[in-house]
């Protein structure tokens, strides 16, 4: 799996759906665009619906809630994760990555254009709050 870099600052969960669909970020903005979902909403990162919506349209199987994170082994071996998770005016607010297990390692991919690399390993500095299992 490759890491699909966000072409908007708030982006992070088109890039994520499109990291796991295996398709560019311009075609996953094309098919969210067409469902009323847009990178500036604040809504696509602090409400689940709008990225259960697209994961659906690309034909991806999720879990229809989050389950807390509690540590690396209780993850499953593709998920959907929210970190740097916040509260601002009373909302919850968060970042989008995509977890998965490869070789025995955990990896994340971070679809944030400035990292010097995009496949994180530094596990303990993401702070995941909770994830969507993704089933396919």
């Amino acid at each position: 799996m490759e890491p699909v870099i966000q072409e908007e600052v708030s982006g992070c969960g088109i890039a994520a759906s499109a990291t796991l669909a295996g398709i560019s970020y311009a075609e996953a903005k094309r098919k969210a665009n067409a469902l009323g979902i847009y990178a500036a909403d604040p809504t696509l990162w602090s409400e689940t619906a709008h990225v259960h919506k697209l994961l659906r349209e690309l034909g991806i199987e999720a879990s229809p809630t989050e389950t807390p994170f509690e540590s690396c082994e209780c993850l499953p071996d593709k998920a959907l994760m929210a970190i740097k998770w916040r509260l601002e005016q009373g909302k919850p607010f968060w970042y989008w990555v995509v977890f998965f297990r490869e070789g025995g390692e955990v990896v994340v991919l971070d679809s944030k254009k400035a990292l010097k690399s995009n496949v994180r390993r530094d596990f303990g500095r993401i702070k995941p709050k909770w994830y969507i299992e993704v089933t396919n």
